[in-house]
């Protein structure tokens, strides 16, 4: 905010905003790669330009459970009025037809008695009202069907086989919708950060992951794929490449047991993607590890799939995962508020390969581990110490103070006594 004339002048002050600007040098950030997939497993892409439209209206179930909850019910209420009002004007032209309508036909004149072919169908309205109670079956009882038009009941017939239809797929949509896989992957939950650190003498690629609810997932396998812009010999440009990395699974059928949260591990060896990168490297690379979780499901039986993913900027180096699981009373329990916590561990910088060809990195970085570990308890011990010398210090000085002081008490007579409180 520039200062007023009267005080500054304006020339000092613009060449001391041009000053400060020169010092704070403008750091432009690396551009930020779009992800294939975003962290609720929701995939980062747009259709464009498809020209085939009509080939969504074969599907036409599958359409109607994609589409939004809002554009399904205005089909589902749309479906039934364009059904109801269908058949209502087709009942107003067989009553017309027949002279149902004629307000001569109400109260005849003659002794023969009119038999119309829908009893109290005198307008638009109530054969719209008809309509519905015969789609709906509610009967309220003052309209009725009669033996005179056989028209009408090849109507009623037509009306009700519609209305099974309309009724069967509206429904079997709905309970689609509300019964959809990703509903339960809802309560299958990943760490919000992947971790890389030694284990059993080797760099892995960590990650943890959960399920919510009791009820389990039955079968369930992940994969790890690595999503990357990667260019061929010959010039192409593939902008999505999809490489499998295997996961690190003492059982031979690749299925995980999801009682309670678990860390899934992927040994990062000369198979893997990430065997060249070092920590420095890390950051500066543009890759995505996409993690999917599938099984079935225990109470409903039908597939679900959970899926998230990782960027270089969401992987700590030399970090781990804190236990969450602890055994209390017999009962095994899981503290999910330190789902995704970790703790910073010693690990080589350097990448798998270095590590392959030169192993006694490992043993350098833990001994290096092992003395800071070692410094650092006995700075505690020395703190500890201080602390408890100084509460010694405190409680003497405290206990001196409270000693009360001998009094002595002077007689008339002249005697001196003394006493002790």
């Amino acid at each position: 905010m520039l200062a007023r004339k009267s005080i500054i002048p304006e020339e000092y002050v613009l060449a001391r905003i041009a000053a400060e600007n020169l010092r704070k040098p403008r750091i432009r950030d690396r551009p930020r790669k779009a992800r294939f997939i975003a962290k609720n497993g929701a995939c980062n892409l747009a259709h464009k330009n498809i020209r085939e439209q009509g080939r969504f209206l074969q599907d036409i179930f599958t359409t109607l459970v994609d589409l939004k909850w809002r554009h399904t019910l205005v089909i589902f209420t749309m479906s039934f009025l364009c059904s109801w009002l269908l058949f209502a004007m087709m009942w107003w032209l067989v009553a017309f037809a027949h002279g149902d309508m004629d307000p001569s036909t109400e109260y005849p004149s003659n002794s023969t008695k009119w038999t119309p072919c829908v009893t109290c169908v005198r307008s638009f309205t109530s054969a719209f009202l008809f309509s519905i109670e015969v789609q709906v079956t509610i009967g309220f009882g003052g309209r009725m069907m009669t033996e005179e038009c056989p028209l009408a009941i090849t109507v009623l017939i037509l009306q009700n086989i519609v209305g099974l239809i309309i009724n069967a797929v509206m429904l079997g949509c709905i309970f689609m919708k509300t019964a959809q896989a990703h509903r339960r992957a809802e309560t299958l939950i990943f760490s919000r950060q992947a971790v890389i650190a030694v284990r059993n003498g080797k760099l892995c690629f960590m990650f943890r992951v959960g399920d919510l609810r009791k009820s389990m997932i039955i079968s369930a396998s992940v994969r790890i794929q690595v999503v990357r812009k990667t260019m061929t010999p010959e010039g192409e440009v593939i902008p999505i490449h999809q490489v499998d990395i295997p996961v690190d699974n003492p059982i031979e059928s690749n299925n995980i047991f999801l009682v309670a949260p678990l860390i899934i591990c992927h040994v990062i060896d000369k198979r893997s993607p990430l065997y060249d990168i070092s920590a420095s490297d890390l950051a500066l690379q543009d890759l995505e590890l996409i993690v999917i979780l599938e099984g079935v499901v225990e109470t409903t039986g039908i597939t679900t799939q959970a899926r998230t993913s990782y960027v270089a900027e969401e992987i700590l180096w030399g970090h781990r995962f804190v236990p969450i699981v602890t055994e209390e009373e017999g009962v095994y329990a899981v503290d999910y508020s330190k789902f995704g916590n970790t703790v910073k561990v010693a690990a080589p910088r350097c990448s798998a390969r270095e590590l392959d060809e030169k192993p006694s990195i490992l043993i350098q970085t833990l001994q290096k581990s092992e003395l800071s570990h070692q410094n650092s308890l006995r700075k505690r011990n020395s703190m500890r110490r201080n602390n408890s010398i100084r509460r010694s210090n405190s409680m003497r000085r405290t206990n001196s103070s409270l000693i009360v002081p001998k009094v002595q008490f002077i007689t008339p007579e002249g005697s001196q006594s003394a006493s002790e409180t």
